[in-house]
């Protein structure tokens, strides 16, 4: 009866997968973490990466049908949550994303790398709409001419074309200062035709408030139903809360008969 509340006191359960169907989009938020996004010209005393970053956390929290991933570039794309419909987990590692260093190697803007990864990452998905909200401050400048190798935007707008893959392009902030120190404007000429030649859209957000406007416009994309696996657990202690009361009643009893222990 003692092992049995202990086992009891363990709580064992057991673990099924229920399939559960949903209506929703799958969406990969693709976000620049290059060293130009500590630039603070979008709100005062704000990052244009924590701007970003908290647009995404409010965006997220307001898509509980939906299955969002995160995909952060400068140089090379790392893909930073898998589709899921976990958004505590996911708010989480928006929360830790943090710029790369200004004087290291992988401080560089690759856009087609980044949003060619981004739409391998949607590939299996079977949902009818599938979307990449890509965020950058900066122009192509891995991707060059000369440059052999490199995926440029256009390329990566033809893998999302064949794929059904739609970009939400956001230019974010007013620019940045060349190396002569004068103040450039973003050229967003290839932002603009990747969202383009996808069907998508693109937004220039110089403040935080504009941010908002993108995500806003993902709610009238069609939805579709799909499986998603969820693990569901049942308590099995009860069981053996009875089992053990039964073998301590049936020990007490026994105790009375014949087969009491004596001193």
């Amino acid at each position: 009866g003692a092992l049995l509340l202990v086992v009891a006191l363990a709580r064992p359960a057991a673990r099924a997968q229920l399939e559960e169907e949903v209506e929703g989009i799958d969406i990969l938020l693709c976000l620049d973490t290059s060293s130009s996004m500590t630039a603070d010209d979008m709100e005062r005393r704000r990052t244009r990466l924590a701007i970003a970053r908290d647009a995404a956390i409010d965006f997220v929290r307001g898509r509980e049908q939906d299955r969002v991933g995160l995909l952060t570039f400068a140089r090379y794309p790392d893909v930073r949550c898998p589709l899921t419909r976990d958004h505590a987990m996911l708010e989480e590692i928006l929360r830790d994303v943090t710029t790369v260093s200004g004087e290291g190697p992988e401080d560089a803007t690759g856009i087609g790398t980044a949003v060619a990864r981004a739409a391998q990452v949607l590939e299996r998905s079977g949902a009818a709409s599938k979307v990449v909200i890509l965020l950058t401050d900066g122009d192509e400048n891995v991707a060059q001419a000369g440059v052999q190798g490199e995926i440029a935007p256009a390329h990566a707008a033809q893998l999302c074309e064949r794929l059904g893959v739609k970009v939400y392009a956001i230019a974010a902030g007013s620019g940045r200062p060349d190396p002569g120190g004068t103040w450039r404007r973003p050229d967003t000429r290839t932002l603009e035709a990747l969202a383009s030649r996808t069907a998508g859209v693109f937004l220039a957000a110089t403040d935080a408030d504009a941010l908002a406007g993108v995500y806003a416009q993902v709610d009238a994309l069609e939805r579709t139903f799909f499986a998603e696996p969820r693990p569901v657990f049942s308590d099995r202690y009860l069981s053996f809360v009875i089992a053990a009361l039964i073998a301590l009643l049936l020990g007490a009893l026994l105790a009375t008969t014949v087969l009491e222990v004596q001193p």
